[in-house]
């Protein structure tokens, strides 16, 4: 008997029609209920179009208000993305514009397409501009093209002009690596800008305080919502949908320009001044600068070994290279840098003045025609005073004296008797395994060579004279003394002289707000591993330190290194009375919009502060047990007279032929870093001062490159800094700077000193 289905079937298809009205209510529910906000806001989003409002960047001052960077209002031509999404339409508007904006239809369509001519099937080239904002087609526009373009809309659809802020450099290039300058957002930092609201094709800080201080300057970016139709034309704009866009913040920078510009100029006309000067193999310097008089030596003579073993005499004479310096000027009572100069300089305007590629890579080369890399020594965007890697030479010897007493190796009174060389204690090393034996270590080393052309001798010296004629015999012994004690240490101690000269902020970053400072390096077995294994030693150099390691840093020498900035620090420690506080190079924050007083000064009496870094910040305070004066004392002797203990070894201080007559009362640090080989026109100066009184609170540190003894080159350079500082009637006028010359071909012009007098020597003296 067949059964009917049918009902069967009618069941299953009433229960599946069920289901289905049940799944699609369910959906409609969540749509209209749980989601409706989010499909609403697409539905308003496609009637609405953003227009996003960049912000004003702050601008940056100087200690008195001068404007160093200030924004100037520009006008900008763009097109709307969609106008020129199609081949056909964009170069058809792109070839009526080339006219007008005085720009190639190449160049317009590559900034829609950076492939553009090229049609790969991925452009590797990063998109420079924010889909989310016109496409700007040029920059600066002046009013007139405005005007023509506004006049002919028909003819340029979806073409639109913009206020947008170029930066402008007044004093520039004064305080250019302070200061520092903007650029495109890299590839690498994309995503990290985007992040924080940045938009794709802004200017950003690439170095100097823009770039360390980019999220104070920068703003927020405002908005405007505007109604639109199916056309796209704007209908209305939704007013309580408007965000204003916020300025950045100002920044006060420590800097005086007065003293900037001085620092500058000394330091410049001193290295080319040294560049004149060829080094005599008879220990001194030719006549050929009524400055630098010649003083008569016995003769030396300098050689190399060939690889046949034959001998072959250096040239007689070999000038100075002296490419290169720094020089550091801090306030001791704030650790304020009051000024910061670096060269070889730049004019940081290059940055904002739209050239080309081949253009920046003539004033800026990274390799030679060649192709090979461009020598160190001719790097320009390099702040050397917190970038440079140097040998301090004896401008350490202050530090490793109050280590060896604070350590409880010497006392500040115990004599040594200097006579000329230093010999290794053989309690530690025995003779046999010196270099001069066949072994495997230096055990003797020499004193400077004094006048008669052998190493000077000093006699009976404590810390105080040992300092004044800079006997480095004194100092080899307390490098030795200080390499036995660390091995007498537990294992896993840290380095006794490491710790020690860590006190006084070497081997760290001093935390000013300046991009990439380099920290510096004290050395241990660790780090002397480290530059094994780089290959950046010597073959056959064993990977922990040695005994002639910890010798060579007690007078600044080997692996020992720290930049301008540190070392300013150090002796502002001592001037002090050992309180090491924190550098800075800004002095406050100021609500943004600040008003000006007149052109290119700001009236920072009607400013508003937001933060002031007027308080010192102390990093640490030296224990003083007696061991901080006769530091002083002898660094003040320096300056003024010299002389051992004994009259029978009376030698002239390193310092006294610059300041013996000098009227502000100061102490000081005379090094010669040797250089390459170690050959005397290899040889970098270092000098360090800080006043004694406190009308003069003040700490200088010049360093100068293949620039000779340390009284000679930038001895001369602190000398300036501190006649200025007790006459600021020397220093010339700082002026806001003539229109930069776009034909030039130097990344900056010469700025020399108008009155170099205070470079000029006393007397000749010694080498120090």
């Amino acid at each position: 008997m067949a059964v009917d289905k049918r009902s069967a079937r009618l069941g299953v298809l009433a229960t599946v029609s069920l289901i289905l009205i049940g799944l699609l209510g369910a959906r409609l529910w969540f749509l209209q209920g749980v989601e409706s906000e989010v499909y609403q806001a697409k539905v308003t989003a496609s009637k609405t179009a953003v227009v996003y409002t960049a912000p004003e960047r702050g601008r940056i001052f100087d200690a008195k208000g001068r404007v160093l960077a200030d924004n100037k209002r520009i006008l900008t031509v763009t097109v709307d993305w969609a106008v020129v999404k199609k081949l056909k339409n964009r170069k058809e508007l792109f070839e009526r514009l080339s006219g007008p904006l005085q720009t190639p239809v190449d160049d317009l369509m590559r900034r829609y397409d950076p492939c553009y001519p090229e049609k790969p099937k991925v452009c590797k080239v990063a998109q420079l501009y924010d889909r989310l904002l016109p496409l700007p087609l040029k920059e600066d526009v002046d009013e007139d093209t405005v005007a023509f373009i506004k006049e002919r809309s028909e003819d340029y659809p979806g073409v639109d002009v913009v206020v947008q802020y170029k930066r402008v450099y007044l004093y520039a290039p004064l305080a250019s690596h302070v200061v520092g300058y903007m650029g495109s957002i890299t590839k690498e930092n994309l995503d990290t800008y985007l992040a924080q609201g940045y938009k794709r094709n802004e200017r950003v800080g690439q170095f100097g305080v823009e770039l360390s201080l980019e999220r104070e300057l920068h703003g927020r970016w405002g908005k405007r919502v505007y109604e639109v139709d199916a056309s796209g034309s704007i209908v209305r704009e939704l007013a309580d949908q408007r965000v204003e866009p916020v300025a950045g913040f100002d920044v006060q920078l420590s800097i005086d320009l007065d003293y900037q510009q001085y620092a500058e100029q000394a330091l410049e006309t001193e290295l080319r001044s040294r560049r004149d000067l060829p080094f005599e193999p008879n220990g001194d310097h030719a006549p050929r600068n009524p400055l630098d008089p010649l003083t008569k030596f016995k003769s030396r003579v300098f050689y190399k070994t060939l690889p046949d073993g034959t001998k072959e005499d250096y040239p007689e004479y070999v000038n100075h290279k002296a490419p290169a310096g720094a020089v550091v000027m801090l306030d001791n009572r704030n650790g304020q840098v009051v000024a910061m100069a670096s060269y070889p300089t730049f004019d940081n305007r290059w940055m904002e003045a739209g050239i080309t590629g081949t253009k920046y890579k003539q004033l800026f080369p990274s390799t030679n025609p060649d192709g090979t890399k461009i020598d160190p020594d001719q790097s320009i965007l390099v702040n050397r005073a917190v970038q440079g890697n140097y040998n301090l030479g004896s401008t350490i010897k202050p530090f490793v004296a109050w280590s060896a007493m604070h350590a409880g190796l010497i006392k500040p009174y115990d004599i040594y008797d200097d006579k000329g060389t230093y010999t290794l204690d053989p309690a530690y090393t025995a003779p046999e395994t010196c270099q001069n034996n066949g072994g495997s270590y230096k055990c003797v080393f020499k004193n400077a060579v004094c006048g008669n052309g052998a190493p000077c001798r000093y006699g009976p010296v404590d810390v105080e004279s040992a300092l004044a004629v800079s006997s480095d015999s004194f100092f080899y012994r307390l490098g030795e003394l200080f390499f036995w004690a660390s091995k007498g240490l537990p294992e896993g101690s840290p380095n006794l002289l490491k710790v020690n000269l860590e006190r006084f902020g070497f081997g760290t970053k001093t935390g000013i707000q300046l991009p990439y400072e380099w920290s510096g390096r004290i050395p241990d077995d660790a780090s002397k591993k480290a530059l094994v294994d780089r290959g950046v030693l010597a073959k056959g150099e064993v990977g922990r330190l040695l005994v002639g390691d910890e010798v060579q840093v007690a007078i600044g020498q080997g692996l020992m290194a720290a930049t301008p900035l540190q070392i300013a620090v150090a002796y502002s420690t001592l001037a002090n009375d050992g309180f090491r506080q924190q550098a800075t190079v800004v002095k406050a924050i100021y609500a943004p919009l600040t008003p000006d007083l007149s052109s290119g000064v700001a009236d920072l009496a009607r400013g508003e502060i937001v933060k002031s870094y007027d308080k010192p910040v102390i990093l640490d305070q030296l224990e003083d047990e007696g061991t901080i004066q006769p530091i002083i004392n002898g660094l003040t002797r320096v300056m003024t007279k010299g002389g051992g203990v004994d009259s029978d070894f009376y030698h002239r201080a390193t310092g006294e032929t610059l300041f013996g007559d000098f009227h502000i009362p100061l102490a000081g640090k005379t090094g010669t870093a040797q250089g390459a080989a170690n050959l005397p026109w290899n040889d970098s100066s270092a000098f360090g001062a800080f006043g004694l009184g406190d009308e003069d609170p003040y700490t200088v540190f010049s360093y100068l490159e293949k620039s000779g003894y340390g009284a000679k080159a930038a001895g001369p350079v602190t000398k300036c800094m501190f006649v200025a500082i007790s006459d600021p009637t020397v220093m010339a006028p700082v002026l806001i700077s003539d229109t930069l010359d776009l034909s030039s071909t130097l990344p900056a012009p010469s700025n020399p000193l108008v009155n170099a007098g205070c470079l000029a020597r006393i007397a000749d003296g010694q080498k120090g």
